[in-house]
């Protein structure tokens, strides 16, 4: 370490050279005032000095022959005294100088060698070559590259592009790449087809050159070579895939079979429900044939004064009342609500779905019909109409007989069959649903099996079964007896 005192204080010194192993030598110095430095053992300390590493005593750069440029090249300083005491400490200099007179000279002389370097990559700026690549050291066209063919059939004047085997490989593509390593450089696909002597075409009954970087003369050699080897190949692997036993074929079968079995359950629900639908309807107009006698006496039930709260609105409702206001405040809030699709529905017999075209929207309304209370209203009950609900014992008994009290009047049976028509058309949705999702397993299982046994497929399989292909060997033979002895027969 080098320091020079002048009029500046310790501190502000001790500041410039604020590194971590400087630290030591600071503190000795800022220790060290009045103490005498140097062979000389003088206090002056205006002059430039240097330290010692070793024993961090602090010298005078004229009593021991180093200048202050000449410090700035040491990278560690050893005293006379510490290289007498151990003999390996030497001084060790930040670049190699043979002389210290000439530091100054050597610095001159790398930067002139920088201009020049500078100038000559300047001046050499349109030539882009290593020197070292095949390419640098052909001084002639190859004449098959396609800038070659351009060059020839334009004219020399129009086409100013180099030919590319004599492209620089690290300075061809325009900008310039870099040299320290050859594991950055890409290598194209095609490197080993780039060659500058002619190569035969690998396509059949083909006699011309491949182009540059190809191993066709054109399009169409390798589309027949593709062929050749497709025609080839084919049918051979078309034998062996028809010979071996395939596991995932079997899985498909079987979960195909079991699809049609889900299927034709869900087709007999379906059905099933249709029928129930339709007896519904006849119980309905049984019950339309039949009117109120005029001394019908409704037997009610004696109920006492009970309120409740409407699980709708939460007004406060009499117990009497309370079903049919209910089923009113539950059909007004659901009236403001909208669920809507923009496909209509399209499902064989009977639509169940309101289906109602809403032209603001643009869309259909999919609530069940028997329960959409915007678009379907129920209709009027006249006095004379029977509640015509079938009678039951024992809950699940059914009596044949049905319930002859008004209508309007009876709140045994209130709505009862809007409620049943809407179970039965919810267990058709479900059913509906079942079936869409079958039929998209079944579709994703035949288009598996379609794409198992395709051309790519067959191409690509390469096992070799030996039980196989002795089977192809004995179905050969038997096919070349039995030619021969036909063959034998017409002779005779």
């Amino acid at each position: 370490m080098s320091r020079k005192r002048g009029d500046i204080s310790k501190e502000e010194i001790a500041k410039q050279f604020l590194l971590p192993e400087r630290q030591s030598k600071i503190d000795t110095l800022l220790r060290q005032d009045g103490q005498a430095y140097c062979i000389c053992r003088s206090s002056d300390s205006s002059r430039f000095m240097i330290a010692c590493d070793a024993c961090e005593e602090w010298y005078h750069g004229d009593c021991i022959g180093i200048s202050e440029k000449e410090a700035k090249l040491i990278k560690q300083y050893f005293c006379i005294r510490c290289i007498e005491e151990d003999p390996t400490l030497k001084t060790k200099w930040k670049t190699k100088k043979d002389d210290s007179a000439t530091a100054a000279t050597n610095t001159e002389d790398r930067k002139s060698k920088k201009r020049r370097d500078r100038n000559e990559n300047k001046t050499d700026k349109k030539l882009k070559r290593c020197g070292d690549c095949m390419g640098c050291y052909k001084t002639e066209d190859c004449g098959r590259c396609d800038i070659c063919t351009k060059k020839y059939k334009h004219g020399t004047g129009r086409q100013k592009e180099r030919c590319k085997q004599r492209i620089c490989i690290n300075y061809g593509g325009g900008r310039r790449k870099r040299r320290d390593s050859s594991s950055d450089r890409e290598i194209p696909f095609n490197a080993h087809l780039m060659t500058d002597y002619p190569r035969q075409c690998y396509g059949p009954v083909c006699t011309n050159s491949a182009r540059y970087g190809s191993k066709y003369c054109s399009d169409n050699c390798g589309l027949k070579l593709a062929t050749n080897r497709i025609l080839q190949v084919l049918p051979q692997r078309i034998q062996e895939w028809a010979l071996t036993p395939c596991v995932a074929e079997d899985k498909n079968i079987k979960a195909l079979d079991q699809v049609r079995k889900q299927k034709i359950e869900v087709s007999h629900i379906l059905q099933e429900l249709d029928k129930r639908h339709k007896e519904l309807d006849a119980i309905v107009e049984r019950a339309k044939s039949v009117t109120v006698p005029d001394n019908f006496e409704y037997d009610q039930e004696e109920e006492s004064e009970m309120s409740m709260y409407c699980i709708t609105c939460g007004h406060e409702i009499h117990s009497k009342t309370a079903i049919k206001h209910m089923e009113k405040c539950f059909n007004k809030y659901e009236s403001q609500a909208s669920f809507g699709s923009v496909f209509k529905t399209r499902i064989e017999g009977n639509n169940m779905f309101c289906d109602f075209f809403n032209s603001s929207n643009n869309t259909y309304c999919k609530r069940l019909r028997v329960l959409c209370p915007e678009h379907c209203k129920d209709p009027k009950v006249g006095d004379d109409e029977v509640c015509g609900c079938p009678l039951v014992t024992n809950v699940f008994n059914p009596t044949g007989d049905f319930c002859r009290a008004p209508k309007k009047s009876c709140v045994k049976h209130f709505v009862w069959e809007k409620l049943r028509r809407a179970e039965i058309d919810l267990e058709r949705v479900r059913q509906w649903l079942k079936m869409d999702e079958l039929l998209e397993k079944e579709r994703n299982i035949r288009s598996t099996m379609a794409n198992r046994a395709g051309v790519l497929a067959l191409m690509l399989h390469s096992t070799y079964n030996h039980e196989v292909m002795e089977q192809l060997t004995k179905a050969s033979q038997q096919q070349d007896k039995s030619g021969v002895d036909k063959e034998s027969v017409i002779r005779r």
